[in-house]
Parts: structure tokens; sequence; C-alpha cells
């Protein structure tokens, strides 16, 4: 009988993440893809170090201690390791592996160069982690929540057995619908609507569903009361501009354990703080000083930049560039930084995959849509 994976979180990570090849990716760019094979296979037996993704890693396979408890239980999460690689040079990569002790690890995709983003779907891919740009694109495309993990800050922490998960709040979670009110109109006009909107739920974001999986498994009944997850959210909005997410968090049915509005005081000391796995922020004024502490995944708000674009928010080349450097030039002429007092941009906000973790994850199908 087939395995069902939609009962299961499902990680997909590239082996690049997981691992830093940086060597090898050196080798292939300088010497190009015969050198490449040739460097792996002779490699082959020669482990590769931890990459920035391998703490989250290990400790979600922690998650399926549970079922060698309990034969009845579901196993609680699955990792497909996902490479561009042919099999003819992805022995290195079983090799690591095994050496590193992920031995729980069951499923991989080798696509020989070929685009990955399509296989992603089949395999009911919760998140995707990997540090090639069009790959995490086309994710995002594809209703999956996707990030660009960066390199391993120098101490990465690997103490922690909880999990431990952090996102930004607009156009990761949340969609970028009041980031656009934001950038049109100014940060007065952005607390007016959201102040007279805290009653309507924000729409999702790219990273709504995940959210809810998570928030499912923090109530599984077979980690009795030690949940195995605690997330936070780390924005930066400031008052009254909480109430809103607050109020969506709540129509969700989805914990957050713990939620900083930050105003514009920088995340980095909050971050070192809570000591997540994983940071996920759609701005890279946020995501550089972040990664130099955490393991940090940028959500690319490439999408959302075309949808500004053909909106006219965007009037010339240097207003689009000023934006992904994290300046907003708004309609009035008036400069800031995007995300110093909101601090959400975007980040396209696709059909995400409806999928359930065990029994109860089912009504994550009747959530409801805001």
């Amino acid at each position: 009988m087939p395995v069902d994976l939609s009962k299961s979180l499902v990680i997909g990570i590239s082996s690049s993440a997981l691992f830093d090849m940086d060597e090898a990716d050196l080798v292939f760019r300088k010497e190009g893809l015969e050198a490449y094979r040739s460097f792996q296979i002779r490699k082959a037996d020669e482990p590769l170090a931890k990459g920035a993704g391998f703490p989250l890693i290990r400790v979600v396979l922690r998650l399926n201690e549970i079922t060698k408890r309990n034969p009845n239980a579901t196993r609680k999460a699955e990792v497909i390791v996902v490479s561009k690689n042919s099999p003819a040079t992805s022995m290195r990569l079983y090799n690591s592996i095994k050496f590193h002790g992920l031995h729980d690890i069951q499923r991989s995709v080798l696509s020989g160069g070929a685009p990955i983003a399509k296989y992603l779907r089949a395999f009911s891919c919760d998140l995707f982690l990997s540090r090639t740009p069009e790959d995490v694109e086309e994710a995002l495309q594809s209703g999956i929540p996707a990030g660009l993990i960066y390199a391993a800050p120098e101490r990465p922490d690997e103490e922690i057995d909880q999990i431990r998960i952090a996102f930004d709040g607009d156009a990761v979670l949340f969609s970028g619908e009041a980031e656009e009110i934001y950038q049109k109109h100014g940060l007065d006009r952005f607390v007016e609507h959201e102040t007279t909107q805290a009653g309507v739920p924000l729409p999702e974001g790219p990273f709504a569903t995940l959210l809810k999986v998570l928030s499912f498994l923090q109530s599984d009944p077979h980690f009795e009361d030690n949940p195995p997850v605690r997330i936070a959210l780390i924005t930066a909005r400031s008052m009254p501009t909480h109430e809103r997410v607050i109020r969506t968090l709540l129509q969700w049915k989805v914990n957050v354990d713990e939620a900083f509005f930050m105003g514009g005081v920088e995340k980095t000391a909050i971050l070192q703080a809570f000591r997540p796995h994983i940071y996920f922020d759609d701005q890279k004024v946020h995501c550089e000083p972040a990664a130099k502490v955490v393991p940090t995944a940028y959500v690319p708000c490439g999408p959302v930049r075309d949808v500004l674009e053909r909106r006219g928010l965007f009037e010339t080349q240097s207003e689009s560039a000023a934006y992904d450097a994290g300046i907003v030039i708004n309609t009035e002429g008036a400069v800031s930084t995007h995300g110093a007092t909101v601090g959400d941009s975007g980040a396209v906000s696709a059909e995400p995959i409806v999928h359930s973790l065990d029994v109860g994850i089912d009504a994550a199908r009747d959530l409801p849509e805001s």
C-alpha cells in the first residue's frame, strides 16, 4: 500500500542547504560540469560539512522518535533531500547523510539538472529550503512555502531539541496587501487602514499553510505535555497595528507562542534570545544581519515586486532597485525604509497545498480563508 505523506510534516531541502557544498560549487562554476562530476566522484568518501539547514533537519527528524514508542503512531516528519545531481555524482551526498547520523531520511530526488519545483508537490512538501534563487521562486509560484537559506552563522545553535521557528509577518505569514498600502500612501495611511480593518482577518501569505501544520503539531496528543514546536512572530509592525495580526491568528485557530511587535527596533537581538532553528523574512535588509546570528531564509519578494511594477508603484529603475535595498520612495516623494516601522514587503501568495497531519489536520481544510 502506498505511503501517504500528507499525514506528516514534509520538508524538502536541497543538498547545498543541508550540507556545505561551496567547494564543489566553486569547481562547477570555474571548471564546468565534467570537472564537477570528477570532483564529486573522487571525493565520494569525504563527508560534507554541515550546512545552514542541518540543525533544523536534525531536530525535525526527532519527531519520529515517538513512533518508536508507539507502533500505531504515524510518522510525524519526512525529509526529502533534493539535488540537481545525477545518480553518478550523488554518492558523496548519501555518504554524508550516513556519516552525520541522519539515518531517518528515507527519500531523495536527483533531477540531473532539471527544475525541481514540480517534484516537490508530488511529495506533498510543506516547506522547501534551497541556496538556489530560481528553485525557491519556482516553488513559491507553485504554492509551496520556500526560502532561500543563507550560509550558516559562525556558531549555529544545535543544542535545542524543541523545534523553534520564527516568522516575519506581512508577505510571509500574511499577504502583502497591507504593505502595498504603505508603499502607495505612506505610514499614516497604513496605520489608519490597519486600525479600521482590525476586525477583518489578513489574507494568507505564502507561509500560512506551514504555520497551520506546525500549529497542529503543537497540539498533537502523542507529545503529551511537551509541545514539539515553538513558534515566534517577529514583525516590524507596532501598536496599534498589532490588533489585526492577533485577530487573524485567532481566526485561523493557530497558536503562536511568542510575538514581538518591534516598531522599527532591530530584530537581531530578539532572534539571538529566541534561538530559532530557522527564521523567515521577505526583506534582505532584515535577513542579512539575522543570518549572522541564526539560520535565516529569505522569502523572495520578486513576484510581488512584479505586481507593484505593473501597478505603477515603481516609476523609475532606481526606485525598483531601492525597493530591493529596503528603501521606499512613496507617492508623496518621502524616503524611508520599508520594514523600519511596517517592515513587510511582498512575496507571492500562491494557492497553498492543503494538507493533513494525522486526523486533526484535516480541519485545516476548513479553516477560514481570509
